[in-house]
């Protein structure tokens, strides 16, 4: 069986440790083949955030792409993906996606998922947010495929750890490519 293809994209904005959650609940999935790429900053954000090293990151994807390789695999729309999230997405590469300006293989995975009206879940990391933030968040969202999901708390599923929350979060992202984790709660009447 052909495994499916979800590229997963960090950029420089703080919230390392939810990509890092991210990869860890696709491990899980054997019948998913990811795909890593780092911008710089997202390597000296890891380096700050989370226990895990650069290349243990790294090593939590099944292929790992490099940010300055513009013509590696995941910059192909002949490439399959399910699509890719962008996880945590600074203001500087929504920006770039948002625009088309595709100057690093990050931007032009994106790219390619857009053009290919895949899905593409960006995590946008920044507050407040300014017009411009919002201006951009807006228009990458009326783009076909493209869901924007803010990593914003919630307490309906009674959380008592970080880690509860960062599931949560984690499993609002894998849903929209038709997974629900064990550690995801599904609002039901009554649920509070």
């Amino acid at each position: 069986m052909e495994k499916k293809r979800i590229v997963v994209g960090m950029s420089g904005a703080s919230g390392a440790p939810l990509a890092v959650r991210l990869l860890k609940e696709l491990n899980k999935y054997s019948e998913i083949e990811t795909h890593l790429v780092m911008s710089k900053g997202a390597e000296l954000t890891v380096e700050q955030e989370c226990s895990e090293s650069v290349s243990e990151v790294i090593s939590l994807a099944d292929f790992y792409h490099d940010n300055a390789n513009i013509g590696a695999s995941i910059a192909s729309g002949s490439f399959m993906t399910e699509g890719m999230v962008v996880i945590p997405c600074s203001m500087k590469t929504l920006a770039g996606i948002a625009h088309g300006y595709s100057d690093n293989l990050l931007l032009r995975a994106a790219d390619v998922v857009m053009k290919e009206q895949r899905r593409l879940v960006v995590v946008p990391r920044e507050t407040p947010l300014s017009v411009i933030h919002l201006d951009n968040l807006s228009y990458i969202a009326k783009v076909p495929g493209v869901m924007v999901i803010p990593p914003v708390l919630t307490y309906y599923h009674n959380p008592v750890s970080i880690a509860d929350m960062e599931n949560q979060l984690v499993g609002k992202i894998l849903r929209c490519f038709g997974i629900t984790p064990d550690s995801f709660s599904v609002w039901t009447e009554g649920t509070n």
